[in-house]
């Protein structure tokens, strides 16, 4: 469906305001009626923008978390290009979560929404072009002669996402970020430490 200008930014406040709904410490039951006020929307825009009705809402508002995630990153993780850019990254991550705490908005919408289809290509998608922007960074480390060329990048990119998620994932259970702050900290250290690690002669 094609919309006009206005029409997509009517589209793109409806979920916006789902999401901020959603962020919040008690949304409830999510539900469209819930939405609609919340976004002081009638329910025939709720159907004119979302024919689907509520799955293809939350899906939308699960996109938009999802671009967010990386979005709070910005511009650390698309530069990444000195050890102190890293040191920033890993500040803003930290951040991030340390500010959502134990709640996982991006997390709960894919429960809700687990069976559209679609809904796992939105964390496919997040977690790839995550991943991507990391092996760069390490890429362009190894251009510079700070990491070791003989580091499999796309490899060690792909340990930060999964260490990040796994320290997320204590962090929902506990509060704490010490698990997330431990996993960054001992990646960024082997990258420091790769030249001396591969110095020998092959």
């Amino acid at each position: 469906m094609t919309f006009t200008a206005k029409g997509l930014a009517t589209r793109q406040r409806i979920i916006e305001g789902a999401a901020t709904h959603l962020r919040s410490d008690e949304p409830g039951e999510v539900t469209l009626d819930v939405i609609r006020a919340a976004t002081r929307t009638s329910k025939s825009q709720i159907f004119h923008y979302f024919p689907g009705g509520k799955e293809e809402l939350l899906l939308a508002v699960a996109r938009f978390e999802s671009d967010r995630v990386l979005a709070d990153q910005q511009p650390h993780l698309g530069a990444l290009t000195s050890w102190d850019a890293w040191e920033r990254w890993r500040g803003a991550v930290i951040a991030r979560y340390r500010a959502q705490g134990a709640q996982c908005p991006l997390a709960s919408l894919m429960s809700q929404v687990s069976t559209v289809p679609g809904a796992s290509e939105v964390t496919t998608t997040l977690l790839r072009q995550w991943q991507e922007h990391l092996r760069r960074g390490i890429a362009t480390m190894q251009e510079q002669g700070e990491v070791s060329r003989r580091l499999d990048a796309d490899r060690t990119a792909a340990a930060f996402v999964a260490g990040i998620q796994g320290g997320v994932t204590v962090l929902r259970s506990t509060g704490d970020t010490t698990h997330l702050e431990a996993t960054l900290d001992l990646l960024i250290a082997h990258l420091r430490a790769s030249q001396r690690a591969y110095a020998a002669p092959e």
